[in-house]
């Protein structure tokens, strides 16, 4: 499988994993020339998710090396194609997760491409040319325009970056069960990091009543006067736990560290729903009997198509959503990389591609 075709004539600098040590290093590779379809997009900064992480040292055994990583990724259009017309030369754009599917199938036509067969990645994926995709951590960008999105002019876009995957993830199952423009609910998040925290500002924003979640006792003054929730739960504490039995009407799990779903099943409402958004990379204890005895839900749900992050973006404009990040520069992504593997950011980092002279 070539990495690249003859039209990959442009060279660009970027930084990549080589091997299974997920050290990142500086890398030059080359990117396809601007098409018809295509915009090119100068990079200004790209959030680090840990799905990077997991691709550096082929966690998941499927890395292509070399690597490079990135699917948070805010830029300036630089180069449009003969046949876009959404975007112009000077707008501030985004790409997510996606950088091809089939177009074809029923979900592609149900602007619900993330879920088609032949869905490919930002990064680590096979383009339609057959060339291997490279990610965010570089300077430049080349993108079929229906895999792009527009960031409102209000956002920062160091901010908005995560929006990209973070913002995404935790937003469509909101949408999914009816719970923009719903009367006032009672929702549940497991978890406050990257994902969690902007669940809670996305559920505030609706209208919703939220409560957190949480192993660590230590969160509950940041998860209230911060960001604002209702009301903080302590997991390993039974007697809170039994106090909010049967009080949420939704839960959203964001947690990616291996635990059992029976005791924050036991908090939904009869008919109550549970969405996992979190991956561990063990298989999780659901027991039966919640499910069983208050004809509860549980189902999972994986980023959002580009219509949807459109819509996301435009959300986050309208209520002013941003992601709590740290700026790092390209030289301390291993530093990062070892801060996210303690749990040590609040809430994502971003790197700044660009400079700090490209703020936005």
């Amino acid at each position: 499988m070539a990495k690249t075709t003859p039209n990959h004539t442009q060279a660009v600098s970027g930084w990549a994993a080589l091997d299974s040590s997920g050290k990142i290093t500086p890398y030059i590779f080359n990117r396809r020339e601007n098409g018809v379809n295509d915009v090119t997009i100068k990079i200004l900064y790209c959030g680090i998710c840990h799905t990077d992480l997991h691709y550096a040292k082929n966690d998941w055994g499927i890395t292509m090396y070399p690597v490079v990583p990135g699917h948070e990724i805010t830029g300036i259009v630089v180069e449009v194609g003969s046949n876009v017309t959404y975007f112009k030369t000077g707008d501030k754009v985004g790409v997510g997760c996606m950088s091809a599917s089939c177009l074809q199938c029923e979900f592609c036509k149900n602007s619900e491409e993330n879920y088609c067969d032949k869905v490919q990645f930002t990064y680590n994926g096979v383009f339609w040319d057959g060339s291997i995709t490279y990610g965010g951590y570089s300077k430049m960008l080349v993108a079929d325009y229906r895999f792009v999105v527009a960031v409102p002019e209000n956002l920062p876009m160091d901010r908005a970056a995560p929006l990209l995957c973070a913002g995404v993830t935790v937003f469509c199952p909101m949408k999914d069960n009816n719970l923009i423009g719903s009367p006032r609910q009672n929702i549940g998040v497991i978890g406050l990091g990257g994902l969690g925290h902007l669940a809670i500002k996305f559920s505030k924003a609706f209208g919703h009543h939220v409560t957190v979640i949480s192993t660590s006792l230590s969160k509950e003054n940041e998860a209230k006067t911060k960001l604002g929730a209702d009301d903080f739960i302590v997991s390993t504490n039974a007697e809170q736990m039994k106090s909010r039995h049967r009080t949420l009407d939704f839960i959203l799990d964001t947690v990616s560290a291996n635990h059992s779903l029976g005791p924050y099943l036991e908090l939904l409402k009869v008919k109550g729903t549970f969405v996992i958004v979190g991956a561990p990379d063990k298989p999780m204890d659901l027991p039966s009997f919640p499910l069983i005895f208050a004809k509860r839900t549980v189902k999972g749900s994986m980023i959002g198509s580009i219509k949807e992050t459109q819509e996301m973006l435009d959300i986050c404009g309208k209520y002013n959503i941003m992601c709590d990040i740290e700026i790092v520069t390209p030289d301390r992504i291993n530093e990062a990389y070892d801060r996210i593997e303690k749990n040590d950011i609040k809430y994502r980092f971003v790197i700044d591609i660009a400079g700090q002279s490209s703020k936005i």
